[in-house]
């Protein structure tokens, strides 16, 4: 299948990827990787007038860390870099892992950290061939009016399945956004909309160039469970990561969950905090907090699974994950 026409950009700084952005707004599309923007355009999802290379840029890329900024990730970072990172694997055992399942390696290869964020999302009724989403009167996400896995709805309810999301927002991640308007930061949970349509706060003319992960969060315990149609290679259709931080005695400091693929944005669970600050894990309480992670998760048909199976090994994914953690 052949790509539709385009004109390609690529520049060698940030402040002229920031220029051409600011250009041509809605109408360009960056690329990295190409192992998501690629597919789509392919599949006739996406269509921009202009591509923008930014591989050149190498102001966006490298891995750092200090007891005072704590560690920072460039957007352009690939994703088996983070993997194979001696730092990332001794500090923030959570992303390493998110990391290294993160598709096959040649796309961990090619695929960067920016990209696996800002990953458009899925559904069975989207990710098809032109002539397929035809025969199917197209769907509410793309050139049509009904979103199929809702159909009384008028939300799109295609999820987001990215890996390294719900690590990173469990370790109280921040991305930072730079365009010609000025530079902003946020929290990384507030950086993606419960829509599968918007999916992003990023604008058009914005670009992600960073990601920092506080100091006080290296040295938690951590983990990230995904369930996957082919192991090897495939994205997640559910997906859970575990931070905790306990004292010599076994009672948490504190502790956070963040879920993906069964949801529009990855999620940050609710009351986990509440629920296991200042105690000591047993069974009960790992299997409240699982609870509330499958509370969080609201998978449709939207992969090749059924609803109940996924939300039921987000519960799994979070006890094995908080299992680890007992003393």
């Amino acid at each position: 299948m052949t790509l539709p026409e385009f004109k390609i950009y690529r520049p060698k700084t940030l402040v002229e990827a920031i220029e051409l952005l600011s250009l041509h707004g809605d109408r360009i599309k960056i690329v990295a990787g190409g192992t998501d923007l690629v597919i789509n355009m392919k599949n006739r999802l996406l269509a921009p007038r202009f591509v923008l290379d930014i591989r050149g840029i190498d102001e966006l890329r490298g891995i750092s860390f200090d007891q005072e900024r704590g560690l920072r990730i460039g957007a352009l970072t690939t994703i088996r870099e983070i993997s194979e990172s001696e730092i990332i694997k001794d500090k923030y055992r959570v992303l390493h892992e998110a990391a290294s399942v993160v598709a096959g390696p040649n796309l961990r290869n090619m695929g960067t950290l920016g990209g696996n964020l800002c990953l458009d999302t899925r559904c069975v009724y989207y990710n098809q061939s032109y002539f397929w989403r035809k025969a199917n009167d197209f769907c509410l996400k793309k050139d049509g009016a009904v979103c199929h896995v809702a159909p009384g709805g008028k939300k799109c309810w295609a999820a987001y399945s990215g890996d390294t999301a719900p690590a990173l927002i469990a370790l109280g991640a921040t991305v930072r956004l730079i365009s010609s308007r000025g530079e902003r930061a946020m929290p990384l949970k507030d950086f993606f909309v419960y829509d599968g349509i918007e999916k992003f706060v990023i604008k058009p003319d914005e670009i992600l160039v960073d990601v920092t992960v506080p100091a006080s969060m290296a040295g938690y315990i951590g983990s990230y469970g995904k369930l996957r149609i082919r192991q090897s290679i495939d994205y997640p259709i559910a997906g859970a990561a575990v931070v905790v931080k306990t004292d010599t005695d076994g009672v948490i400091q504190d502790a956070r969950v963040a879920i993906t693929a069964v949801n529009p944005a990855p999620l940050q669970v609710g009351g986990i905090d509440a629920l296991l600050v200042g105690k000591k894990l047993d069974d009960n309480l790992i299997e409240q907090a699982a609870e509330l992670a499958k509370k969080t998760a609201k998978p449709l048909k939207t992969s090749g699974s059924t609803m109940s199976y996924r939300r039921h090994m987000i519960g799994v994914f979070v006890k094995r994950g908080l299992a680890a953690a007992k003393v």
